[in-house]
C-alpha cells in the first residue's frame, strides 16, 4: 500500500458514515442512543456514498447540504475526501479550513462532535500539508489532532462516533508502525465504534494489511452482506483474493464488476483499479499486458477533467 493510498486511507476513514435512520432524528449514522439532528442532504450523501458507493451522487447531496448553509462540519470533511480522491490539494485544504470553522461553531452547542471534527479538519489540512512536502507541520497538526480527540473523549468516551473516527485512523497507523498492537485497536473498535457496516469494513482492511487474508475476507464479506452492491467493497474483496492468491478467476471476476461500475467511482480510483484487474489478468495468462500505461493513460485523462 503506498503512501498516497494510505493517506487516502485514512482521510476517508476521518469521514466515514452510513444512513441507519434513528426514531427521533433524521441522519444520524451513528447512534441509536441521543442521537444528533443531521440534516437530511447530508444523510442523504452518506447513503450514496457508503451503502452504494455512488461518489458522483454523494457529491451532489453535499454540494445542496452546503448551498443551504447548514452548518454541518462532516459536509465539508466530506467534501474535503472527495477533493483528495480527486488529487485536488487546494480543494482539500480550503474545505479541511471550512469543517474547522464549522466545528468551532458547534463547540457551543456539542462539545463531543465540535471536538471531534476540530480533530478532523486538522487532520485534513495535515494531509494537505503533506502533499506540499511540509513535513514539520505536519508533526504539529497531528498534535493538535490528537489533542481535540482527548477532548472529545473526556466528553463521551464510549461515543460511537468518536471510536469509529478515532480506531479508522489507530488502525491505519498501527498496521504500519512497528510495534504496535493492532489487535488491541481491532478489539476497541468492535466494542465500540458504530455503524456495524464500516466497523467491520474497517476490520478488513486492517487485515488485508495485515496479511490476514482469511481474517479479512470475513470481514469484508460481512460488509457485503449489507451492501452487496457497493463497488469499494467489491475491489476490497477483489484485492485481498488477488493477495491471498489461488483465487485469480473469482477476483478478476470482482475486477471486472467493479470496472462495470466505473461511473460510480472517481477516475483516479479506476485506474488503480484498471491497473490491478490488468495485473491480475497477466497472472492468469501469463500475459505481458503493459499495466503500467493503463495506469497512465487513466490517470492523465483524469488530469485533463
Amino acid at each position: 500500500m503506498g503512501k498516497q493510498r494510505f493517506w487516502l486511507g485514512v482521510v476517508m476513514g476521518l469521514t466515514v458514515g452510513l444512513n441507519t435512520l434513528s426514531p427521533s432524528w433524521a441522519g444520524d449514522p451513528f447512534r441509536t442512543n441521543n442521537p444528533r439532528n443531521i440534516n437530511g442532504d447530508t444523510e442523504a450523501a452518506f447513503r450514496a456514498w457508503f451503502q452504494e458507493g455512488n461518489y458522483p451522487e454523494a457529491r451532489r447531496w453535499l454540494q445542496q447540504a452546503e448551498g443551504s448553509n447548514a452548518g454541518e462540519p462532516m459536509v465539508y470533511a466530506m467534501l474535503a475526501a472527495l477533493a483528495y480522491t480527486e488529487e485536488d490539494w487546494s480543494g482539500l485544504d480550503a474545505y479541511g479550513a471550512r469543517t474547522i470553522a464549522a466545528a468551532q461553531q458547534l463547540l457551543g452547542q456539542d462539545a463531543l462532535r465540535g471536538h471531534l471534527y476540530l480533530a478532523v479538519g486538522q487532520f485534513l489540512q495535515g494531509a494537505a500539508g503533506f502533499r506540499r512536502g511540509e513535513r514539520v507541520g505536519i508533526l504539529l497538526k497531528l498534535q493538535g489532532v490528537f489533542q481535540s480527540l482527548d477532548q472529545a473523549a473526556r466528553v463521551a468516551p464510549n461515543d460511537p462516533e468518536l471510536n469509529l473516527l478515532r480506531g479508522y485512523m489507530d488502525l491505519l497507523v498501527a498496521v504500519h508502525l512497528p510495534f504496535s498492537n493492532p489487535e488491541q485497536t481491532i478489539s476497541r473498535l468492535q466494542a465500540h465504534g458504530a455503524p456495524r457496516y464500516l466497523v467491520d469494513r474497517a476490520i478488513a482492511i486492517a487485515y488485508r494489511d495485515l496479511r490476514n487474508y482469511g481474517q479479512a475476507l470475513q470481514f469484508v464479506d460481512r460488509a457485503l452482506a449489507v451492501s452487496p452492491d457497493n463497488p469499494d467493497l467489491l475491489y476490497l474483496k477483489a484485492q485481498i483474493l488477488y493477495r491471498q492468491g489461488g483465487n485469480d478467476r473469482v477476483a478478476l471476476d470482482l475486477f471486472n464488476t467493479t470496472m462495470s461500475k466505473y461511473q460510480q467511482l472517481p477516475l483516479y480510483q479506476v485506474a488503480q483499479i484498471d491497473y490491478e484487474r490488468c495485473l491480475t489478468e497477466n497472472r492468469i495468462d501469463r500475459g505481458d499486458r503493459d499495466c503500467p500505461t493503463r495506469l497512465s493513460n487513466i490517470r492523465n485523462l483524469a488530469r485533463s477533467r
